[in-house]
């Protein structure tokens, strides 16, 4: 008999996450037994439970570790949910035990808050026929959401540094994607379990499908509240590089055709802003929030929207220079100096640095981008030197580009997207114009090469890049 990987597991979520649903789908294999809410402080395992391994609440309250022994020896593979709230005692070891699978449910947080809002206002706690819904508009409270939003956020993170320090790994999925035959069979399979299932659970139906605008009574003042709240760190998941948001506030559009121009960073794209300037009517449209930009994606159908792909070298160059120009980076360029060995002279005298020092300076900074972008140094990630295959993975958490246009192409690049809009397209710029004070092709070499390929290996496989040519 082949040893199980796990001795039982436990599903990290919240209410209103769709917990119910997953452990309903995954008790339809026959070795695995759930237990509901086995630690919830006002009862175990359900609400109609009076006792669960032949322990009462009573029980429960006075030796919550002595459940956890018999939940983790019970016959078969059992597991329960636990929720933020859940019993405090049993949180530690239940984290930091390598033989209890971790499953991370996870769903949109104002879908949560809303639903929760519906179902203490309904009492409807699980929907079995659509015919017994009761409809109910909350109101959104912001003051409310903010501290609903925090409670969850802190138990992640308590959740991911657990499993960082003991060396585990979780199986996270959406609510979604608990609604994928495919994806439950791919727990079941890191669990362990050779079962598979046929189809999601259909004993719970979703209660509230409708669109968010029409599940609150005060919509508009639910968008203003949540623009105000700092989601950066909301999903993140461990990585070497971290995850990027989309950057809207950067996205350029043109005023006289649909056509949406995705920056970058370091982005030397006036040539390419002119130009989107003058299609059609001219002018730009700048300063996008995700509303005004979904807005402005409603007003154009058959928008198009491209990104500008560059030479990792080319880019690099571009983005050292920036390191060395920008006031913002003075604490960046003490730490290369002082911790990385890259040879940069005092700010006061970066100015008059001859090409033979750039170029010293400029490959001491490949070398930290390597380590920096493997999360090997204190200093942080920038964005600004971010790999071009993060920035974009970024941009698909809003809208993925339609087109990458190459750096070497980009006239012909441009001149095709214009004309799939129905746009005259002009004279595009042909190339990009670097903005590094030393041009590359001046200091160009082997070194240098192996040390962009080092920083960015990703950017060179995922877009194809070889060496390094100066554009003709």
């Amino acid at each position: 008999m082949v040893a199980r990987r796990f001795d039982y597991f436990v599903i990290l979520a919240e209410m209103r996450t769709g917990s119910n649903l997953l452990e309903a789908t995954l008790s339809q294999v026959p070795v695995i037994h759930c237990h509901g809410e086995a630690f919830n402080p006002d009862y175990v395992g359900g609400p109609k439970v009076k006792a669960l391994m032949g322990m009462t609440m009573a029980d429960r309250l006075r030796d919550p570790g002595a459940l956890l022994d018999r939940i983790r020896a019970a016959e078969g593979f059992n597991g329960f949910r636990f929720f933020f709230d859940h019993e405090p005692r049993v949180v530690d070891a239940i984290l930091n035990d390598p033989r209890c699978a971790k499953i991370v449910l996870t769903r949109n947080p104002v879908d949560c808050y809303v639903s929760l809002k519906i179902a203490y206002n309904t009492k409807r706690w699980r929907l079995t026929d659509v015919k017994d819904k009761i409809a109910w508009k909350p109101p959104f409270k912001p003051e409310e959401f903010e501290a609903f939003l925090h409670d969850r956020q802190q138990f992640q993170i308590r959740i991911q540094n657990a499993l960082q320090v003991t060396g585990q790994t979780a199986f996270y999925l959406d609510y979604e994607d608990s609604l994928r035959v495919d994806v439950v069979n791919g727990l079941l399979d890191h669990l362990g379990l050779s079962e598979r299932i046929e189809r999601i659970a259909d004993t719970i139906i979703r209660q509230n499908p409708e669109e968010m605008a029409n599940k609150v009574r005060n919509f508009p003042e639910m968008e203003a509240a949540l623009q105000r709240i700092d989601w950066a760190n909301l999903s993140r998941t461990p990585n070497f590089e971290p995850r990027r948001g989309p950057g809207v506030p950067r996205f350029v559009a043109a005023a006289g055709a649909p056509l949406l121009y995705m920056p970058l960073q370091p982005a030397p794209d006036a040539a390419l802003r002119d130009w989107l300037a003058r299609l059609g009517s001219g002018g730009l449209v700048e300063d996008f929030r995700q509303k005004t930009l979904r807005a402005w994606m409603r007003r154009n159908p058959g928008h198009r929207s491209f990104a500008v792909v560059r030479h990792p070298l080319a880019r690099a160059n571009d983005i050292f220079a920036a390191v060395l120009d920008r006031d913002g980076f003075a604490d960046v360029r003490r730490v290369l100096r002082d911790h990385h060995g890259v040879g940069l002279p005092a700010d006061d005298e970066i100015a008059g640095m001859d090409a033979t020092a750039y170029r010293a300076g400029f490959l001491g900074f490949l070398a930290f981008l390597k380590v920096n972008l493997n999360g090997q140094t204190t200093l942080r990630q920038d964005v600004l030197w971010a790999s071009q295959g993060a920035i974009i993975q970024g941009f698909g958490n809003f809208a993925s580009p339609d087109l990458l246009c190459r750096e070497d192409r980009l006239a012909t690049d441009l001149g095709y997207l214009a004309r799939t809009v129905g746009a005259e397209p002009g004279t595009p710029p042909g190339a990009v114009a670097g903005m590094a004070p030393v041009p590359l092709e001046a200091i160009h070499g082997n070194d240098l090469e192996a040390a962009a390929r080092d920083a960015y290996p990703r950017d060179y496989v995922t877009f194809g890049f070889g060496r390094w040519k100066p554009q003709r």
